[in-house]
C-alpha cells in the first residue's frame, strides 16, 4: 500500500472542500472495496477523505410512501431497520445477504452505489425499485445513474448524500452467490410497481441492467411460471472462471423465477 494522507471531516461542506483541493484523493465511505484495491496497489490515492464523521449522512427516515437512506448508513442498519422491514422487506433481506457480518457493519449504501461494482447487490435494488440518488448537487433517477463498469453519472466534486426508495406492491431479490466473496454471480431484483414490473440484474454483465423482456412478461402476469427462458443473449454477459456467459444467462431465468416466488410468498 502506498503512503497517503488521511482526513476525517465532520461536515459535508468540509468534505467537499477537501475533494476540491485533493484532485488525486479518494472518498472513503466504508472502504470494503477501496482499501482492498489499495492493498493490491490497484489504487494509490494521495489522500483518503473519510465520510464516517459526518453524522448527517447516516440514518433512515420515512417520507410519505418512500424510504430515504443516508449515504453513510451501514448495511447492517438497513437490514435491521423496522421501517425498511415493513415497507420494503426485500431491501432489508438484500442488505442482510451482503458479504459477512464485518462487511455489513462497515460497508455503506452510498459507497456501494457510487462504486457500481458489476457484482454488487445494492445497484440491483436501486435500479429494480426505481430509486432516486440524491447528491450534493441534484437528484438522479436510477435509470440514468449506472453507466458501465465502475462508472456512474456522478460528476467531479459530486457526492451521494442519500438514496430514496419508493415503496412498491411487492418485491423480491435472489442471488446466486460466489461462496468465497458472496458477491453475486447473478442476482435478480424484481419489483411490482403501480406502473408495471421492474427487473434488475447484477453480476451477469459489466454493469447492472434491466431485463425488459422479463419485465414485459411479468407485467402481464406476475407469477414465477411467467418468467420467459432464454431472453438474455449470452454474448452480452460476463464469462470468467466462475461461470460462462451461457451459464449466467441461464441463471438469470432461474434467479428471476425465485425472486418472483419470494415476492408473492409462495
Amino acid at each position: 500500500m502506498h503512503a497517503f494522507s488521511y482526513h476525517k471531516p465532520s461536515t459535508l461542506g468540509d468534505a467537499l472542500s477537501l475533494v476540491a483541493k485533493q484532485s488525486e484523493g479518494k472518498i472513503l465511505a466504508g472502504g470494503q472495496s477501496l482499501v482492498q484495491a489499495m492493498k493490491l496497489r490497484l489504487a494509490s490515492p494521495t489522500d483518503l477523505i473519510d465520510l464516517s464523521g459526518i453524522k448527517d449522512l447516516a440514518g433512515i427516515k420515512v417520507e410519505g410512501s418512500s424510504v430515504t437512506i443516508g449515504a453513510m448508513t451501514r448495511h447492517a442498519d438497513v437490514e435491521n431497520n423496522a421501517d425498511v422491514k415493513k415497507m420494503i422487506p426485500a431491501l432489508a433481506r438484500l442488505a442482510g445477504g451482503i458479504g459477512d457480518r464485518q462487511v455489513r457493519h462497515m460497508g455503506t449504501i452510498g459507497g456501494s452505489v457510487a462504486n457500481s461494482d458489476p457484482a454488487a447487490c445494492y445497484p440491483a435494488a436501486v435500479l429494480g425499485l426505481g430509486a432516486t440518488i440524491v447528491t450534493n448537487k441534484r437528484k438522479i433517477a436510477a435509470d440514468d445513474f449506472f453507466k458501465g463498469l465502475f462508472e456512474t453519472a456522478l460528476e467531479t466534486g459530486e457526492l451521494i448524500t442519500a438514496v430514496t426508495f419508493p415503496t412498491v406492491k411487492r418485491a423480491g431479490y435472489i442471488k446466486f452467490k460466489n461462496p468465497a466473496s458472496r458477491f453475486a454471480l447473478v442476482g435478480v431484483f424484481v419489483a411490482e410497481t403501480s406502473g408495471g414490473v421492474r427487473v434488475a440484474v447484477t453480476g451477469a454483465a459489466s454493469c447492472v441492467f434491466r431485463a425488459t423482456a422479463i419485465e414485459k412478461a411479468l407485467t402481464a402476469k406476475f407469477d414465477p411460471d411467467a418468467v420467459p427462458a432464454d431472453t438474455i443473449k449470452a454474448d452480452t454477459l460476463n464469462a470468467d472462471l466462475h461461470g460462462s456467459a451461457e451459464y449466467r444467462a441461464h441463471l438469470i431465468t432461474v434467479m428471476a423465477k425465485r425472486a418472483v416466488t419470494q415476492a408473492v410468498g409462495k
